[in-house]
């Protein structure tokens, strides 16, 4: 069988997608993945993959230029019929699911989150869930990463029969991110996310400043990559202002979080709104404790008190709060805390969880397209 995997970017698809595809590539199933050129195309062909490159506007909602991507994806897969086809992300879920059904290709979509377009109420975001609408209705499943999601996401667009199914985000490979040694020596809080306004950035730098006046030698990082293209994304000054004030060590952008994570006493997300965030899972897969909000798709990872502590999402002083909180834990109730943080992970959100989903509904449409 021939699967088509299309997401906004080739790092995606290799860094949150490689478990699945391997997978699909073990059972003999052929797999073409369909993004934006970038330093990681390349490494999808030597994993076995075949590559088909396309361009994408993902930050702007331009109608001409997204039409334009329907029709690279429609002629995409007129080229090379897959049997199925996986979306992931905003366009390729709208403008995929369309150029796919055009040509009867059975859909399979992922939303990971509900993102910027459930956040507001702005022109462009009732075109965008208009279009939701319009694309979800010829969907043959659609996997949502929480419940809140899939009810707020029901509750604002009208698909009585749409047919669903939940995931524990993209999973986690437990093997690539094991515990790591205990937590020992000062207070160290890492940030680790896209430098947008929803994800708590601002709320993160300001908290940071707060809980500096009280615990001077706590030490707060942020990993992640500017993102000044974006409409809402953190403008560069604001960035190194807080660097140069040393309140937030910058840290730039990284492919291997891994060590950044072991070298942390909290891993914190401020975020407004998540599918499931990755960072979390790799934070608490590697033993370590978090601080995130209390908000769809980030408490579903915590559980309060005992993996982590909730925050109230856009208030930078209960998030303070919560820093004092670590910061008066002793190293063995973080590591504790940890502890149970891995615990959590290995029950419930397992790598092999989702993909044993995937292969499961997989298996069904097709056995149901066989049979008409």
């Amino acid at each position: 069988m021939k699967i088509a995997i299309t997401i906004n970017t080739s790092w995606n698809i290799y860094n949150f997608r490689m478990g699945l595809i391997r997978e699909l590539l073990k059972l003999g199933h052929t797999v073409v993945t369909i993004a934006p050129q970038d330093d990681y195309s390349k490494k999808l062909e030597e994993e076995g993959c075949h590559f088909v490159s396309i361009s994408m506007d993902n930050t702007g909602s331009n109608p001409f230029r997204d039409y334009s991507l329907f029709k690279q994806l429609k002629a995409v897969y007129q080229q090379q019929k897959p049997d199925i086809a996986f979306h992931y992300t905003v366009k390729p879920n709208i403008y995929g699911t369309l150029a796919a059904k055009s040509l009867g290709i059975p859909v399979i979509n992922n939303v990971s989150g509900l993102g910027t377009v459930f956040l507001s109420r702005s022109i462009s975001s009732w075109i965008a869930k208009k279009l939701y609408q319009h694309a979800f209705a010829k969907a043959d499943l659609v996997f949502f990463q929480n419940a809140d999601d899939q009810e707020a996401f029901l509750s604002q667009i009208d698909l009585p029969k749409l047919n669903m199914d939940l995931l524990p985000g993209s999973g986690i490979n437990l093997t690539a991110f094991t515990k790591t040694a205990p937590i020992t020596g000062g207070k160290v809080f890492l940030m680790i996310s896209r430098l947008i306004i929803d994800k708590g950035v601002l709320e993160y730098l300001e908290a940071a400043e707060t809980t500096l006046k009280k615990y001077p030698d706590a030490k707060f990082q942020l990993l992640g990559k500017l993102d000044p293209d974006h409409a809402r994304g953190i403008p560069e000054e604001i960035i190194a202002k807080a660097h140069d004030n040393g309140f937030v060590e910058y840290l730039g952008e990284t492919d291997n979080v891994k060590p950044y994570i072991e070298a942390a006493s909290c891993i914190v997300l401020p975020s407004y709104r998540e599918g499931t965030p990755r960072t979390l899972l790799e934070a608490a897969a590697m033993g370590r404790p978090v601080i995130t909000t209390n908000v769809a798709g980030c408490k579903e990872v915590v559980s309060d008190q005992v993996t982590g502590l909730l925050c109230k999402d856009r208030n930078a002083a209960d998030l303070s709060d919560k820093m004092n909180m670590i910061c008066d834990m002793v190293e063995e109730e973080l590591s504790e805390m940890g502890k149970k943080g891995r615990q959590l992970i290995e029950s419930k959100f397992d790598e092999q969880i989702v993909i044993n989903q995937y292969l499961k509904h997989l298996s069904n449409i097709m056995n149901q397209l066989s049979t008409v």
